[in-house]
């Protein structure tokens, strides 16, 4: 699932109710999400206040937070905590990690800071001493690489960016020593540090609140220090009466209470709300008082609304009973306010998102491997923006279509979005657009891309989709056309009989051809696919990987990712189980969060050791290689011969759509 649209949710502001002028609101994205791009949270919701001329600032610790861990002084402070850290402890019960790092530790003090230049995109002649080889420590971070030229040979990099792909070499390079010194710090530092999920197993779906009040009460680690340092900075500059926490997911809910607790002890009085993902998803039965030691409002669904209700009641002009999705203390119990007679901005009215106040050129362009497709999620910058709130579709049953983020769908008009895009473009200087939508609205697609072409713009854009037969060779052609480079968009199963079952609305040999089309028009595509679904069979799931091998080799789609089905409690599976043959294991008391169910399948299924072979499958089918293979030599268990037809996705393209 992509970015859910409107994760905006937060907060508001302390103001003069004598000048209708507010005080300065800040807004920040706890660590971690992403290192090249702004999460659009807090630019959305930016942009809606605005309209409403309030004063607001917006501000991302994850990025400065990895400047200030990863740069040549951040690393002198992390090699002597591991040193420390590790003294007691011989070098032969130390990992790897660790040994390589104190081993080299000199080289790598010395190649930090270059090696961030060069991924902000200053120092692009460092490309080539980059890609010699000889420049930078190739730690445990590098593994994969290793793996790859074992089995591919040495010239494996050469095969894959070509003698002349200097740039993409080093940035894949470069990327591959973030993610050594990742682990460094994870295992030297903090064990709850990762690039893009920082401490998520502390809150994901985890019904009580007391591993996180015991992490944030805990001994602080350099990690958290030079957070503080961030925010403490933040502070002083802006001197803000309200700060504003979106946290999208999991990972993000540590960062969050941890910024919240520098607030209180910089100013006990500066209001903190906090809203998001995460809240809008698992913070639905919240009942923990704790949560607001450091927290004072937390909003649910959008925030627009809620933002400006909170924004009245601060100003005296209305009652704390008139709030609208939110979440306050009274009287040391937790207490959710819903006014009945409040509704929801209209999406055309949100606004358009402003970047205004995050730092752009800090962000760092990735790439983890060489595929095309995977790395546009993590190389370069893209503008965020959403054709429409929610899912057109909204019938899948795996999804949790009962959540208002998904199920109220409310779209704009073609020529705003264009308006938006034009604004946007002037404020960043950037034509890249990322649209976040759970999938795009094919109307409101195919307009738009008519309008960017009768406009002449020059842009580039790409998004979400689902792999219906609207997306003609045609159509693929016009969006190519308009400048679209990418999509991604649900295989799901691979199978015809779960498809059907989660009422997804495709089958697979339209989803190849609708991709096969969308790639000859020379859109990357990428596919969402799952296993584990409810009474999917090892029989099933191995013809879906030889349904997904033969994509590959047909050309119809480039990248894919396998997820492990989770029931979720706002899901058709987990709110009607019966009618998927499975039994839900009971809910523990929950006053924290809540949101995977554990269940019962009368299938004898094995799907964590499934998991291991698919996903080793599809890292070498992105990489080109081994699709002439059995498909048993990605197991390390037995597992039966696919009973699908070589030719299945073959034959499915000589049918047109």
């Amino acid at each position: 699932m992509l970015y859910s649209p409107f994760l905006t949710q937060f907060l508001l502001s302390d103001w003069d109710p004598m000048t209708k002028n507010p005080s300065p609101i800040l807004l920040m994205t706890p660590p971690m999400t992403q290192l090249n791009t702004p999460y659009p949270a807090t630019a959305y919701l930016t942009g809606f206040l605005g309209m409403h001329s309030y004063h607001v600032e917006q501000r991302d610790p994850a990025i400065d937070l990895i400047h200030k861990l990863m740069s040549r002084p951040g690393l002198e402070e992390v090699f002597e905590e591991v040193c420390a850290n590790y003294e007691d402890i011989p070098a032969d019960d130390r990992p790897l990690a660790i040994n390589f790092f104190i081993d080299h530790v000199d080289l790598y003090l010395k190649v930090a800071d270059p090696a961030l230049r060069f991924l902000q995109g200053q120092d692009p002649s460092l490309a080539m001493r980059i890609a010699s080889r000889r420049f930078l420590p190739e730690g445990v971070g590098f593994s994969a690489l290793h793996q790859m030229e074992e089995l591919e040979g040495e010239h494996y990099l050469e095969r894959s960016f070509g003698q002349v792909g200097t740039q993409d070499k080093a940035k894949y390079l470069a990327s591959l020593f973030l993610d050594d010194l990742a682990q460094i710090i994870k295992l030297g530092i903090d064990p709850r540090f990762e690039l893009s999920r920082y401490g998520e197993r502390l809150a994901a779906s985890n019904p009580s609140f007391d591993d996180l009040h015991d992490s944030i009460h805990g001994q602080e680690t350099l990690v958290d220090d030079y957070l503080e340092d961030c925010v403490l900075g933040y502070l002083d500059e802006v001197q803000p009466t309200v700060v504003g926490l979106t946290v999208p997911f999991p990972g993000n809910v540590y960062g969050a209470l941890r910024i919240a607790k520098t607030v209180k002890a910089w100013r006990q009085d500066c209001k903190v709300i906090m809203g998001g993902g995460f809240v809008n998803t698992e913070l639905r039965s919240l009942k923990d008082p704790r949560v607001f030691e450091f927290i004072d409002y937390i909003t649910v669904d959008d925030g627009e609304r809620p933002l400006l209700c909170l924004l009245e009641h601060l100003a005296g002009e209305r009652d704390e009973s008139q709030l609208f999705r939110t979440y306050v203390l009274k009287d040391g119990q937790v207490s959710f306010i819903k006014s009945s007679k409040e509704h929801d901005i209209p999406h055309k009215d949100t606004g358009t998102p402003s970047y205004r106040g995050l730092p752009l050129h800090r962000y760092l362009s990735i790439c983890e491997m060489p595929n095309p497709m995977q790395r546009i999620w993590s190389d370069g910058r893209w503008n965020k923006l959403t054709l429409a709130h929610g899912c057109y579709w909204s019938k899948c049953s795996f999804c949790d279509i009962s959540l208002d983020y998904i199920e109220r769908y409310d779209e704009a008009k073609a020529d705003l979005i264009i308006d938006r895009m034009e604004q946007l473009m002037a404020e960043t200087g950037q034509s890249g657009f990322h649209f976040v939508d759970e999938a795009a609205p094919p109307k409101v697609l195919f307009a738009m891309a008519r309008r960017i072409i009768e406009r002449g713009l020059s842009l580039t854009w790409w998004g979400n989709i689902r792999f219906e037969r609207t997306f003609s060779p045609k159509m693929a052609e016009l969006m190519a056309e308009s400048g679209c480079v990418a999509v991604s968009g649900g295989l799901e199963v691979a199978s015809d009989r779960l498809l059907k079952l989660m009422n997804k609305g495709v089958t697979v040999e339209q989803v190849a051809r609708v991709t096969r089309a969308l790639s000859d028009a020379g859109i990357l595509v990428h596919a969402y696919l799952m296993y584990g679904f409810p009474s999917q069979t090892e029989q099933e799931t191995i013809d879906a990987l030889e349904r997904v091998r033969q994509l590959f080799q047909e050309g119809c789609i480039q990248s894919a990712f396998w997820h492990r089905f989770a029931a979720t409690i706002h899901s058709p599976v987990g709110q009607k189980p019966q009618d998927f043959g499975i039994e839900l294991l009971p809910l523990p008391e929950i006053n924290f969060a809540s949101n995977d169910v554990d269940f019962i399948d009368p299938i004898a299924c094995n799907h964590d050791q499934l998991g291991i072979g698919l996903k080793r499958a599809l890292y070498n089918y992105m990489n080109g290689i081994g699709m002439e293979e059995p498909l048993h030599i990605w197991f390390d268990n037995q597992v039966p011969e696919p009973l699908v037809s070589p030719n299945l996705i073959a034959e499915a393209l000589r049918s047109k759509l």
